[in-house]
């Protein structure tokens, strides 16, 4: 009896050092300026249309103006880094017969580095390009202010923020072409991720991150946002991610949607999670189809078009507050250990539980619980070895392991291994 009390009062004292917040990351998430996301924003509606298959050498308007705008828009940030941010544009052939493009043509994905100094690397996502209802028109307007200038401009305040401020692992911004025909530039930047050896330790994607009002119901809420996932290490990330967010930004609750996307559509994540690597969707919770992909033009009252207006900068803002809380923390925090195994064996009301350490320092390890029917962790316990005997039944929870930082910050979940 008195062992199992004092196990449960490092549970309870474990989720209250779980709650203490890095200052760092409190400062960094206070300063995310909704006035920069709205600049952001209004500068990408400005190109008329940022269709694949749009203009590449028009100064002002198409694909190739917006490419070169967010070119030099990062370059700009270079010179804070300390030499640690890099830019680079990457070409690749995309389209032609049997395609979503009736011609083949050269995209560009930019790719923006800010070099940490330590292993892992943080891949983040959000698309530039944009598109009317017909796929293959690339000349009327399509602004793409939410489908995907919220997500870029996530992307670009948080290079705004974080080049000044050095990580242990390595963050890449990729800004992806060719989204609305086919996911082509993330499967580009995937295959090179594969090819190279990338040390991917998660892949966050940001699209449509920016409306709070519903269409059809006209349910309205910017307190909500969705993270969709698989089960594996996807539902991992997924779940770090809610408690990171939750723990820095006020007034958000952050959903987590078991499934990879919504229905009858894809994002940039998905070819990454085909290539084995840990990879969600960040995604607003209500949408609005009288702008996604619509023509602009007024009917009955009612405006179409994914217009700068309908675009809540004050939940872009919340949401790049939450992928600053994630970026920064896991950056900050020991790789997982790994291998965990629980004993089988023995029948018993303890479960024993034993893991690889984390390579690297460690202050020591979570042991995490959750009831079966339970989508998130519930429980907590601290240990200081790589062995643990805690007084609940395995045939009631499931159990995971988590490495603790030296300054308290948490790896992710490695659930015990089947």
């Amino acid at each position: 009896m008195k062992r199992t009390v004092l196990i449960f009062l490092l549970a309870c004292l474990t989720q209250q050092a779980a709650a203490q917040h890095d200052t760092d990351i409190i400062r960094c998430v206070s300063d995310v300026s909704a006035d920069s996301i709205a600049n952001y924003i209004e500068t990408l509606t400005r190109f008329h249309t940022r269709h694949n298959l749009s203009s590449q050498t028009h100064p002002e308007r198409g694909i190739g103006a917006a490419s070169r705008w967010l070119y030099g828009k990062v370059s700009g940030w270079i010179p804070v880094s300390g030499g640690r941010l890099s830019v680079e544009k990457i070409s690749y052939p995309a389209g032609g017969p049997g395609t979503r493009m009736d011609r083949q043509v050269e995209l560009t994905n930019i790719m923006a580095v800010l070099r940490g100094t330590g292993p892992g690397e943080i891949l983040l996502l959000a698309h530039y390009d944009s598109r009317v209802n017909d796929n293959g028109d690339s000349t009327s307007f399509a602004p793409g202010a939410n489908d995907n200038g919220s997500g870029v401009a996530c992307l670009l305040e948080s290079i705004r923020l974080l080049a000044a401020r050095p990580l242990p692992a390595t963050v890449r911004f990729l800004f992806l072409s060719g989204e609305e025909h086919g996911l082509l530039g993330a499967a580009a930047m995937a295959r090179m991720a594969s090819e190279q050896g990338w040390d991917v330790t998660a892949v966050i994607n940001y699209d449509m991150i920016g409306n709070t009002r519903a269409s059809d119901t006209d349910h309205c809420d910017n307190t909500r946002t969705r993270v969709f996932s698989t089960e594996g290490p996807s539902r991992e990330l997924a779940r770090y991610i809610k408690e990171t967010g939750e723990a820095y930004v006020d007034n958000m609750t952050i959903t987590l949607i078991y499934r990879n996307d919504r229905y009858g559509r894809g994002g940039d994540h998905s070819p990454f999670l085909a290539a084995g690597y840990p990879a969600v969707r960040i995604c607003e919770f209500h949408e609005n189809y009288d702008r996604t992909h619509q023509l602009v033009r007024e009917e009955n009252g009612t405006l179409y078009g994914d217009l700068p207006p309908g675009v809540d900068c004050e939940y872009v803002r919340k949401n790049t507050g939450i992928n600053l809380a994630a970026v920064m923390n896991l950056s900050k925090a020991p790789a997982p250990p790994a291998k965990v195994k629980m004993n089988t064996q023995v029948l018993s009301n303890y479960t024993e539980l034993e893991w690889e350490p984390s390579p690297g320092p460690v202050a020591g390890y979570h042991v995490l619980l959750r009831e079966t029917h339970a989508p998130v962790w519930e429980k907590r316990i601290f240990v200081t070895g790589n062995r643990a005997r805690i007084p609940y039944s395995k045939d009631n929870y499931y159990f995971g392991v988590s490495a603790i930082g030296t300054e308290g910050h948490q790896s992710l979940v490695c659930p015990v291994d089947q």
